[in-house]
């Protein structure tokens, strides 16, 4: 299927690119930009600023969405990750910062410990910088969930990734009912955190189960939702089922916003999870908690 007009992507700067790309090089950091082969690495890296994945790159689980590669074998962390990380951090400047992180389900805490080192690494060389954490779901660990929110993350991320009747196909090894709940026990236990969501579309949903997913996401109290196209990493990955058209992106927008009650909703074609995260900065300080 031919990608839409829309789904160009302006070419990169490449020699901010190189800079950013040789200090995660530098410092042995894996990102989520590269691995999962996001489409907007080029505005990314020329900005100056990247998503941290941590614990990987090999994952657990083998999402066919996904192109992260899947590694199933028994790993031990790397315990230098997180100062590794907390120095890319400094480096590079960054007022906000997104960290994520393959399915570690080989893990008892499911890498619970490794995001809060990262956390207190980040917050001891750069005190001023904001903390988004993506998270899996821990197989439903709510102590694992705990020791993170412990931590007190400004942002806490888990993506819901696509409507209910899809996750046998797309999900196979996650719960949506689990990740609501994980969502849902965020907001109640630690008030002050901002939750955040997000999905793909065109892996065959309707546009009414989406507002169904957006419906469901600000009942168990979500604050931000992401929602962008999906794109088949390859021919052994799910195939793209529809190009939804940015039009119908804005819909989803106003109704998450005007209708539904999201502090946020971004929306287009092109959005991915932590793509423009740092306007979050914006909404605290607009919605303080």
């Amino acid at each position: 299927m031919l990608k839409p007009p829309w789904l160009r992507v302006k070419a990169p700067q490449r020699a901010r690119i190189g800079e950013v790309a040789d200090l995660l090089l530098d410092l042995k950091l894996n990102t989520v930009c590269q691995e999962a082969s996001c489409p907007n690495i080029g505005e990314c890296f020329a900005a100056g600023t990247a998503t941290f994945l941590i614990m990987g790159p090999g994952c657990t689980r083998a999402c066919p969405y996904c192109d992260i590669d899947f590694d199933k074998s028994v790993r031990q962390l790397d315990p230098s990750e997180p100062e590794r990380l907390g120095e890319a951090v400094a480096r590079m400047g960054l007022g906000h910062v997104v960290i994520t992180s393959v399915n570690r389900d080989d893990l008892a805490d499911g890498g619970a410990s490794q995001f809060v080192a990262c956390i207190e690494q980040v917050r001891r060389r750069s005190p001023f910088t904001t903390i988004e954490l993506l998270i899996p779901d821990f197989c439903g660990n709510w102590d694992a969930l705990a020791a993170v929110m412990q931590a007190a993350p400004e942002v806490l991320n888990h993506n819901i990734e696509t409507v209910p009747r899809l996750y046998k196909q797309a999900r196979p090894q996650a719960n949506y009912a689990r990740s609501l709940e994980l969502l849902q026990r965020v907001r109640s236990g630690w008030p002050r955190s901002y939750t955040k969501s997000g999905l793909m579309v065109g892996l065959g949903e309707s546009n009414a189960e989406v507002v169904e997913v957006m419906a469901d996401l600000r009942q168990h109290k979500v604050d931000i939702v992401t929602i962008g196209q999906y794109l088949s990493p390859g021919p052994k990955h799910l195939a793209v089922d529809r190009f939804v058209t940015p039009e119908q992106f804005e819909l989803f927008r106003r109704q998450g916003e005007a209708e539904l009650g999201f502090l946020q909703v971004v929306s287009s074609p092109l959005t991915r999870s932590s793509y423009h995260a740092g306007e979050v900065q914006r909404l605290m300080r607009e919605h303080p908690r």
